[in-house]
């Protein structure tokens, strides 16, 4: 009886190494199908991460390109506006100094027609004039340097009224 239980309990000590054996090769050969499984997923994650990073870095380069453009087309066009603006104060600057030495006087027309029915025809021309027909009074120095002011300033604003105009062009996209 000895001899059977040591046999049994041989066999059964066996039959446990081998259940054992068997847990353990199992648990281990599932755990190495899930670490694949882990690792295919990291790999497809970390694939989809790199293609979200390339697009999101092509996108920046894109819009600092458009930015770059714009930053130059603004450079040029703060040139070409500077430029008409200096050339218009130039030209603004001349005539108010040729008005105020006297070579250049600025006069206004009178409509001098008669009342009668000439339907704006004067019948004779004066002898060393240009202009037929038409009355001028010339105009004081002060006043008339005032006015070359006053169309200075308007063309200064419709300089910069242009280049606005220009920008927001160029802004908005629209051409």
């Amino acid at each position: 009886m000895k001899l059977d239980a040591v046999k049994w309990g041989g066999t059964l000590v066996l039959m446990l190494c081998l259940m054992a054996g068997s847990a353990w090769a199992a648990w281990e050969w599932q755990a190495n199908t899930y670490g694949q499984q882990l690792a295919a997923k990291e790999t497809a994650h970390q694939t989809e991460r790199t293609n979200l990073a390339n697009a999101n870095s092509a996108l920046i380069l894109a819009e600092q390109g458009k930015r770059f453009a714009l930053e130059q087309w603004l450079a040029a066009s703060d040139q070409a506006h500077y430029r008409a603006l200096t050339d218009a104060k130039t030209t603004q600057t001349r005539l108010r100094d040729r008005l105020a030495t006297a070579d250049l006087r600025l006069s206004v027309l009178f409509d001098a027609t008669p009342a009668t029915g000439s339907d704006g025809m004067q019948a004779t021309t004066s002898p060393g004039r240009l202009v037929h027909g038409t009355a001028r009074a010339q105009l004081d120095r002060a006043h008339a340097q005032r006015i070359i002011g006053i169309t200075g300033d308007g063309d200064q604003g419709l300089i910069a009224l242009q280049a606005c105009q220009a920008y927001a062009k160029e802004v908005s996209g629209t051409k």
